[in-house]
């Protein structure tokens, strides 16, 4: 049995990984293509080749094993992991049955929300979840050719800093912002109540892998909405939601001054913000939604939708949003977004079961992550410097350090990462360009952008490239900085690789699939 199961490991570490990736990515840039042109005919004929595809299964399969981060979360059979040997008959059981796969009921988890209420996290089996995956491989490219350019929620290539950019290009001083409205859009429980043939009548695929999804949406049903809803939790899910929302873009539009059709929407899964001029008439604009909504099973939420002068402010995405009377555009972390963080630093430095050293290690990746996310906002003044937090902080380690000042400054150091920060700097991606239009260079340079530090300097000198597996970095998969001698205290620029993170993991692998520490350095 231990000899099957280190077989099997070998086996799946020993895959032509890259060559993998070469020919999924081939096949989804013509699926990307072919739809481009309208020959959706010829783009069914290749989703049906990724379904086939062995290439397209393993790297589902490892997609929602190794890198998805719900990856430890169990289904309805409660596996939270597969073995090696699982995973290759899983593989052997969706080429089976990829045209005719069933799903199994799904284990909900209730979550809170911070009014108060709950949502219904709906989580899959493993086996499901690849096959969704499967299935996202297949629809993602087709569906990326006919997504409206101002749409930003979960899609490859794409950010909130997108969303946030485009804001300021639409109400900074040059936009005459100071007599701009926005409309704060609210779907009421939207992903709750998606009609299951507005996504149904607008999905690309032959029919097989159509059929899946409506076996996918109906495992996902609520009580009463036998056809409402998409499964919160799903690996499908998201790509599925903006598939039924696609359009909504562009029912505010006007032709500008220059002849240009604009249109001044910016959406973000289902949070939405419409910019207004002082001669556009909300009432008929959120008229025109709600009858799109209506076609899709969806309303808008009269509590929460509002109509707001850009000079009081608006909240988006974690980000409070103000055109002062200057007309100056200014854009800050939001007071919900800033308590939120703050609760979970406090929580953190509080706790008494571990030490300063151990606090300094969990709280730098969450300001880190903070700080980078809040990067191209006005991040001077106190709160968002975080000097009132450090401080506290900087009492809590040098209470634990029993009054050692040096090692409690290094620490505190070590704990509230600098982040540099550039005001609305950040560049926007080209119109309607998508990650599967084979621009490799272009992605590649704006996923390098995502990183600062010794990562980015890695990055670069690695021309991009990975240098385990030797491909260019682009697409979702995270970057992360491999210590080539094994010792995480060795911070020597000639120690660090920039590396993918599944690379990352088979490195750090041993015989029995365990993560261990590199003795010697990786041969590259």
């Amino acid at each position: 049995m231990i000899r099957r199961s280190v077989i099997a490991s070998e086996l799946w570490k020993s895959f032509k990984w890259k060559k993998f990736q070469k020919t999924l990515f081939r096949l989804q840039r013509r699926v990307y293509k072919a739809v481009s042109v309208g020959n959706k005919r010829k783009a069914r004929s290749l989703q049906k080749l990724i379904l086939k595809s062995q290439s397209a299964r393993l790297l589902a399969i490892r997609q929602v094993t190794q890198l998805n981060a719900g990856k430890k979360t169990a289904g309805i059979d409660g596996k939270a992991s597969l073995t090696f040997e699982e995973r290759l008959a899983l593989a052997d059981l969706i080429g089976l049955h990829h045209t005719n796969w069933k799903h199994e009921k799904l284990r909900e988890i209730p979550i809170p929300k911070k009014d108060g209420t709950t949502r219904m996290l709906k989580v899959p089996t493993m086996a499901d979840r690849a096959w969704q995956c499967l299935a996202k491989y297949a629809l993602e490219p087709a569906h990326e050719a006919t997504f409206h350019e101002r749409s930003y929620g979960f899609r490859t290539g794409r950010s909130a800093h997108d969303a946030q950019k485009i804001l300021f290009s639409n109400l900074n001083s040059n936009a005459n912002g100071t007599n701009k409205r926005v409309i704060e859009l609210d779907i009421d429980k939207c992903f709750d109540r998606i009609n299951h043939s507005a996504i149904m009548d607008n999905l690309i695929a032959p029919a097989g892998l159509k059929l899946g999804i409506f076996r996918c949406l109906k495992a996902g049903s609520n009580v009463g909405f036998p056809d409402q809803g998409t499964p919160q939790g799903g690996v499908v899910s998201p790509l599925l939601a903006n598939i039924a929302l696609n359009g909504i873009e562009s029912l505010h539009h006007y032709k500008g001054t220059d002849g240009i059709i604009r249109e001044p929407s910016i959406r973000y899964a289902d949070d939405m913000v419409i910019v207004l001029r002082p001669e556009d008439d909300a009432e008929a604009i959120l008229e025109r939604i709600s009858e799109f909504l209506a076609q899709r099973g969806m309303k808008v939420s009269e509590r929460k939708t509002k109509i707001t002068a850009t000079t009081d402010g608006f909240d988006f995405l974690g980000w409070h949003f103000k055109v002062q009377k200057n007309g100056k555009f200014r854009s800050t972390p939001s007071e919900n977004n800033y308590k939120a963080f703050r609760k979970k630093v406090k929580h953190i430095v509080n706790n008494s079961n571990y030490g300063a050293t151990t606090k300094a290690h969990k709280l730098a990746p969450v300001v880190r992550g903070w700080r980078n996310y809040h990067k191209y906002c006005k991040m001077d003044g106190s709160r968002n410097s975080l000097y009132f937090i450090q401080k506290r902080a900087y009492m809590v380690f040098n209470k634990e350090t029993k009054q050692n000042r040096y090692t409690s400054k290094t620490l505190l150091n070590k704990a509230f990462p600098a982040v540099p920060y550039s005001e609305n700097k950040h560049i926007n991606v080209k119109g309607e360009k998508s990650s599967y239009d084979g621009d490799i260079s272009y992605w590649s340079e704006r996923k390098s952008k995502l990183y600062d530090g010794s990562t980015s300097k890695a990055i670069k000198k690695q021309n991009r490239k990975c240098v385990a597996c030797g491909l260019t970095f682009i697409g979702e998969e995270k970057i992360h900085l491999h210590h080539l001698d094994g010792n995480h205290n060795n911070w020597d620029k000639k120690n660090l690789v920039a590396i993918h993170e599944s690379c990352h993991d088979y490195v750090h692998m041993d015989r029995r699939g365990k993560v261990v520490a590199i003795q010697e350095p990786v041969s590259h």
